[in-house]
């Protein structure tokens, strides 16, 4: 089973996002019993919050349920539990680098590093578009299936 674990500053906006959007892409190639996935932040601010209102509304416009989800904190135990940590910016990589005690087994990196144009995913918490932020999380989690697909890893 692989196990992934999505990481944002919140954990309200797009790694919950991206959580919802691999689960569903997994779900509809049939390889939910190989994946096993998740979501966490970087910081404490939002622990225990409901996903945004914002990211809620999109899954939902899309068909995608994302349940009772509730933000937690990434922990140093989530480095050896997690096969990938995948951040959505340059700031939460270095903030997950900071908790899992740097990334020896380079596990940790962005979403869209798997894209073909690698670059950060905007947070809606302050843009307020929660349409791009969708379209660059559908875009990461398809190209990191891609990858692993390319890889033989499922």
């Amino acid at each position: 089973m692989i196990k992934i674990l999505f990481v944002c500053y919140g954990n309200i906006c797009r790694s919950p996002m991206a959580e919802y959007v691999m689960k569903d892409m997994v779900e509809k190639r049939g390889l939910s019993d190989c994946f096993y996935i998740d979501s966490a932040a970087t910081s404490t601010e939002e622990i225990g919050n409901r996903v945004h209102r914002g990211t809620r509304e999109k899954l939902q416009k899309m068909g995608i349920y994302c349940g009772d989800h509730r933000a937690r904190q990434m922990t140093w135990a989530d480095y050896g539990e997690y096969d990938y940590l995948i951040g959505m910016d340059t700031g939460n990589i270095r903030s997950m680098q900071r908790i899992a005690g740097k990334d020896p087994k380079k596990k940790i990196c962005r979403l869209l590093d798997f894209g073909k144009a690698p670059r950060d995913i905007a947070d809606p918490w302050y843009t307020g578009n929660f349409d791009e932020t969708y379209e660059d999380v559908k875009e990461g989690c398809g190209a990191f299936l891609a990858y692993m697909e390319e890889k033989g890893l499922f």
